[in-house]
């Protein structure tokens, strides 16, 4: 489904990605972990499209996807979700989705709604933005501002939206970072639900331990830009290599292993 070959950004003369290749297959959640300042966010948004690559290519379904934007890799199927939530704050909760499955539609059929027509014109569009509401429990909040949604229940809009844009890749980057440890257990439940779809391609970056351990299938693990890691969680999380990054031993002092492309 998604593929990165040699993928690399530079800094003036820091490598913060180096060359790393990976394949995500559907019906996967990859974590993506490391020490701070490992590379992670970076090569999420190298990814994404956030960040212009130094070299290397991203693929999605066999397509070279590197020369395009961030919001032409949405379109594409890639649905990120960030640190920070993403949405119109001084629209509602329904307002958000529905805009969502319009730009899905009108990108889907090549056809004119406008994105700010009546949307009691568009019956099949509120539908389903009605029934992606009710998946991720929001039904009741619909006609809230998003403004005034604790950070827990932006978060769980935020899945919403790509599930409205119906990505075939979901990316989400430290997905219980700021909620309270009654919010957290709200977003994991809407990944596990992600998860039985075995469609789609998961890719979590993650510094939680506990949350990696009980949702991965596969950990690949990142040390100062460069791949050093790959396998199953009890592997990964047991290898020294990762127990040193983790514990901030010097970049000089971890054997780095030749790279490869990911299984």
């Amino acid at each position: 489904m998604l593929q990165t070959t040699e993928l690399t950004v530079r800094f003036g003369g820091h490598v913060a990605v180096n060359a790393v290749s990976c394949t995500f297959a559907p019906g996967t959640l990859t974590a993506i972990v490391g020490p701070n300042g490992a590379g992670k966010t970076t090569y999420f948004n190298l990814i994404s499209g956030q960040l212009k690559a130094s070299g290397g290519t991203v693929t999605l379904g066999g397509q070279d996807i590197s020369g395009l934007s961030a919001s032409a890799r949405t379109r594409a199927g890639l649905g990120r979700a960030f640190q920070l939530t993403n949405l119109f704050p001084n629209l509602t909760v329904l307002e958000n989705v529905r805009l969502a499955v319009q730009a899905t539609r009108q990108g889907a059929h090549r056809r004119g709604f406008n994105l700010w027509s009546i949307w009691s014109d568009h019956p099949a569009l509120v539908q389903r933005a009605e029934e992606i509401l009710e998946a991720v429990a929001m039904q009741g909040k619909a006609g809230m501002a998003v403004a005034s949604l604790p950070h827990g229940d932006q978060r769980k809009l935020e899945v919403a939206l790509l599930m409205a844009l119906e990505s075939l890749v979901f990316m989400f980057d430290e997905p219980t970072a700021g909620m309270s440890t009654d919010e957290a257990p709200v977003i994991l439940n809407l990944i596990r639900q992600l998860k039985q779809d075995k469609t789609k391609t998961i890719l979590l970056v993650e510094h939680k331990m506990d949350v990696v351990r009980e949702l991965a299938d596969r950990i690949i693990v990142l040390h100062n830009g460069t791949l050093v890691a790959d396998g199953e969680p009890a592997e990964v999380i047991a290898s020294p290599i990762v127990q040193e990054a983790y514990l901030g031993v010097s970049a000089s002092e971890i054997p780095v292993p030749e790279r490869e492309a990911c299984p």
